[in-house]
């Protein structure tokens, strides 16, 4: 499969809350299996991280059902915390159907690269970047269990071949990238989209 559009959307970050509540109060962040403990990049330059992501593809999960256009939003706050804004909208793109606000810290000082999420307090959800582009045009967001995964991009379409290196390193890290969905995305227009694209017509051209 390749991508066409995606987003890191408020439905992801959404989802990311709801699906780290579920782990934290059942088996915790551990990994998974027999898998040695996921890596992260080395370095992460917060501004440069900040502003708005397009979720390319995804793990399922229930969190981003019926979601389409799903973009994520950070903000770096006077505090030092990372303001978190994600948006879910509807199959023709035309309307926000769910949002979320909420904050992240840094976990990991030395690289930047693990973060904690909160969308209700006290409950932080990991939020680990194993993959980053050094331009910052894509990120891979994951967490130590591996049961959810997020490909993000600075824009709604991602290319076929940087799209398979990510699949790659994914594998290597003991992912299975054939579990991924891909996420439908809106190129005209960020906030008022007038058309689509799928992966299908990626394939396609």
């Amino acid at each position: 499969m390749k991508p066409n559009v995606v987003s890191l959307s408020r439905a992801m970050i959404a989802g990311v809350t709801v699906g780290c509540l579920l782990l934290v109060s059942g088996c915790g962040w551990q990994a998974a299996g027999n898998l040695p403990p996921l890596r992260t990049v080395e370095r992460v330059d917060v501004s440069r991280y900040a502003g708005v992501w397009y979720e390319i593809a995804k793990y399922p999960n229930s969190f981003e059902r019926g979601c389409h256009g799903v973009t994520a939003e950070y903000t770096l706050r006077d505090n030092g915390t990372i303001g978190v804004r994600n948006l879910c909208r509807s199959a023709d793109g035309k309307s926000v159907t769910r949002s979320i606000d909420g904050y992240a810290t840094i976990a990991d000082r030395a690289s930047n690269a693990k973060l904690t999420v909160y969308f209700s307090w006290p409950f932080g959800a990991p939020y680990w970047i194993i993959d980053l582009d050094e331009e910052y045009t894509y990120a891979v967001v994951g967490e130590p269990s591996r049961r959810f995964l997020w490909i993000l991009s600075r824009t709604p379409v991602m290319e076929p071949a940087v799209y398979d290196g990510i699949l790659a390193r994914l594998a290597e890290q003991g992912y299975d990238p054939s579990r991924l969905e891909l996420m439908t995305q809106f190129p005209e227009s960020h906030s008022e989209p007038t058309g689509h694209r799928t992966a299908a017509h990626a394939l396609a051209e």
